[in-house]
């Protein structure tokens, strides 16, 4: 929960438009100022303090206790042009809010912890537990000394800058799920590596199963920290003792049908799970049943009669690959989350003209591997391969990853041991339309008049269904040196079903510092001023240009008839239950 406070009216308004925005997150605490802070403090996570950053300060001092516990407190001023990430910017979230608060109230947010600074992940906001020298370590990264990075188990972790020679390197971080005290000027990062798998008789205590787990991994040297879940059979979701051990170590249930678990290869199976639940291993099965390394065999619990099993598996860290549509070119055509997973990936993969549109966003550290025009295939082949090896990867393409760009030929090649994400962008066409005016305004199309990857026979099928549909057509790839003819004979195609008044849109470079646009028409656009930096709208038999702009009617009834351009009185008509209803435009849904 946020507690948010304020003492005048002011910051009243700043602090309602919040909690307007974040209800079920957010919680105003009236009265007296300093009685407001102690009791937010006491029950909430984070804080939204409206008020000057000196009366903050005085008030949130005596309070103070522990980093790692406190709750993050963001300082917003009375005008609501700063949000100030002012205690617990990385433990207790602050940075994050402020970015957030920032974003509702059109604030500027103000972070001052020194990796968000530089631009450097925080040791202690990767999403793992960090034990050992964080402060020490991080000091290091920031002062360029070099540092070591150990990994013993692979994990996608964001851009650090890590020393490449590991002969004179005074500083590590480690990461490993094995329990190992950190050594000196060293950090140790646990990533959740372990399964542990689990069976129990009706009415194993909380404690026996509990102990069961915590032996086995300590007899295995293995860090309880770095448990990810317990996994059991269906049968058992209930079970007090096992529901209770997780509980107590803090991690989720997992729950597999026994049909399931019976198909999983085993060291040990046994006859007593089978006739009691269906499967012929419980502990071991579920936890090998998304794959892994066997670290504990099955084992019992000490009591007797043994009441608890358990097994401990290591599954490896699984690759991410983000394809991420960087938009049309400008800037602020770049989406938010582009921007984040770009910020994300500690290897970026990319076509070079591209990765020099974003180098200045990327974090230190990030691995960057850049190949030229027609290497397709190969940085897709790359990225793929980079996030099987348990790396966070960004795949970056121009407009949307997923139209005429990566997204294909690296889903082509992925497999499901990695996960894949898509960050939409904008498209070509989409920031052509919008220069033109509104030519996309019905069914429209895109075609790429590139044969490299496509037969031309194909191509031309493709724009004679366009024309016969009366579709608006939007050309991708419309005309390069080495292929001159494909424009012009889509354009003679579409004529032979439109008039030669046809509004054509011609855009170069849509956004960027040199972008140009024109309308033309059908009869008279001379193809030889198009090449590949441009896209061709041609407009369907509805599409007019009106005061300058290329517009394609929604198709809406009243639209045909030009004298009135007047939308009539909604009419009556029957539904399916009888209840007369009125007939409404149709929304862009």
């Amino acid at each position: 929960m946020i507690g948010l406070i304020s003492a005048t009216a002011a910051g009243a308004a700043a602090r309602d438009r919040l909690a307007a925005a974040w209800p079920e997150r957010t919680r105003v605490y009236e009265g007296p100022v300093a009685d407001a802070v102690r009791a937010a403090f006491a029950e909430c996570e984070r804080l939204v303090c409206f008020l000057a950053t000196g009366a903050v300060v005085r008030l949130v001092a005596p309070l103070l206790d522990d980093k790692r516990t406190d709750p993050g407190v963001v300082c917003v001023d009375e005008g609501g042009r700063f949000a100030v990430s002012l205690v617990g910017g990385h433990g207790g979230g602050a940075n994050e809010l402020a970015r957030a608060v920032g974003e509702v109230l059109g604030a500027e947010p103000v972070v001052t912890t020194a990796t968000d600074a530089v631009g450097l992940a925080g040791l202690d906001t990767l999403g793992l537990p960090a034990e050992g020298d964080v402060a020490g370590v991080s000091r290091a990264l920031l002062d360029g000394e070099p540092v070591a990075l150990r990994a013993a188990v692979a994990w996608p972790l964001p851009p650090l800058p890590v020393a490449a020679d590991e002969a004179e390197v005074a500083y590590t971080i480690r990461v490993t799920d094995r329990a190992v005290e950190p050594a000196e000027r060293e950090v140790v990062l646990r990533p959740p590596s372990l399964v542990v798998g689990v069976g129990a008789s009706r009415g194993a205590p909380v404690d026996e199963v509990l102990g069961l787990v915590e032996a086995a991994l300590r007899e295995a040297g293995l860090s309880a920290a770095s448990v990810a879940e317990l996994a059991t059979v269906d049968a058992k979701a209930g079970e007090p003792g096992i529901v209770g051990a997780a509980e107590r170590l803090g991690v989720p249930l997992v729950t597999y049908p026994a049909g399931e678990l019976a198909g999983v290869e085993v060291p040990n199976p046994s006859d007593a799970p089978l006739a009691a639940v269906g499967t012929p291993s419980v502990a071991e099965a579920a936890a090998l049943v998304r794959g892994g390394e066997l670290l504990v065999p099955k084992r019992k619990s000490a009591a007797v009669p043994a009441m608890a099993t358990c097994a401990v598996v290591r599954r490896p860290g699984r690759g991410r690959l983000a394809v991420v549509g960087l938009g049309p070119g400008a800037r602020d055509l770049m989406t938010p989350r582009a921007r984040a997973e770009l910020r994300r990936a500690s290897v970026l993969v990319g076509l070079d003209q591209y990765v020099d549109q974003i180098r200045d966003l990327l974090r230190p550290g990030t691995r960057v591997l850049e190949s030229g025009l027609g290497a397709e295939e190969e940085r897709a082949r790359t990225a793929v391969e980079e996030a099987r090896r348990g790396h966070a990867v960004a795949l970056i393409g121009s407009g949307d990853a997923g139209v005429y760009a990566m997204a294909s030929p690296a889903l082509a090649e992925a497999s499901d041991h990695i996960d894949v994400v898509g960050v939409p962008g904008v498209t070509a066409a989409l920031a052509a339309g919008a220069i033109l005016g509104a030519p996309l305004g019905h069914d429209h199309v895109s075609i790429s008049l590139s044969d490299l990857h496509t037969p031309w026979e194909v191509i031309e099928r493709r724009v004679r269904a366009a024309a016969q549909a009366d579709l608006v057509v939007t050309f991708y790839n419309p005309r390069s040196r080495g292929r001159d003819w494909q424009l012009p004979k889509a354009l003679a195609i579409l004529a032979e079903h439109r008039e030669p008044t046809t509004p054509v849109g011609v855009v170069r470079n849509a956004s960027r510092a040199d972008e140009s646009s024109r309308l033309s028409t059908l009869a008279a656009l001379d193809p030889a001023t198009v090449d590949m930096m441009t896209v061709v709208t041609v407009g369907n038999t509805a599409t007019r240009e009106i005061a300058g702009r290329m517009v394609t009617p929604r198709g809406y009834r009243w639209q045909e008839d030009p004298a009135t351009r007047r939308s009539p009185a909604p009419s009556s008509r029957t539904s399916a239950s009888g209840t007369a209803e009125s007939e409404k435009p149709e929304e862009n849904l």
